[in-house]
């Protein structure tokens, strides 16, 4: 199974939205260099797909990438069907699935706009197996 990366999102600051920067460097056991949400625990890296964004979309939401504050907007993989354990591939990274959806404490802004968001059951979190610059366009190859 193959995607693509069609977005690379940061932000300075946890609980605000990420915006996509185009590229950036993956740091072993971190996560993105220069995200809030990088660091040494199992949710390095968040994934989520733009056919998940689309289903906003339809539901009337003017979102995009980074909107749901995902580092990593893919195409082409079916995300929250990934074993915790499968490796992926993004351009010359390697990372490993660690988390599938996320428990929402709070409500984002997003589920008080549409009664539903889609990145606490359809969002993955990976940890940072090898490094390298991850950039829009990217391969991302399922390895098992």
């Amino acid at each position: 199974m193959a995607g693509r990366v069609v977005a690379v999102c940061t932000s300075a600051k946890k609980g605000m939205r990420k915006k996509n920067v185009g590229a950036g460097e993956f740091v072993v056991e971190s996560g993105i260099a220069g995200d809030a949400h990088a660091g040494p625990w199992h949710r390095q890296v968040s994934l989520l797909a733009l056919e998940s964004i689309e289903k906003m979309r339809a539901k009337g939401l003017q979102v995009g990438p980074g909107d749901f504050a995902e580092n990593i907007t893919t195409e082409g993989i079916d995300l929250p069907s990934l074993p915790v354990g499968t490796h992926l591939r993004l351009g010359p990274t390697e990372c490993e699935v660690t988390q599938i959806g996320k428990v929402c404490h709070s409500h984002c802004a997003i589920y008080y706009q549409a009664g539903d968001c889609v990145m606490p059951r359809e969002g993955i979190f990976v940890r940072v197996l090898n490094g390298g610059q991850v950039r829009v366009g990217d391969e991302i190859v399922v390895e098992g």
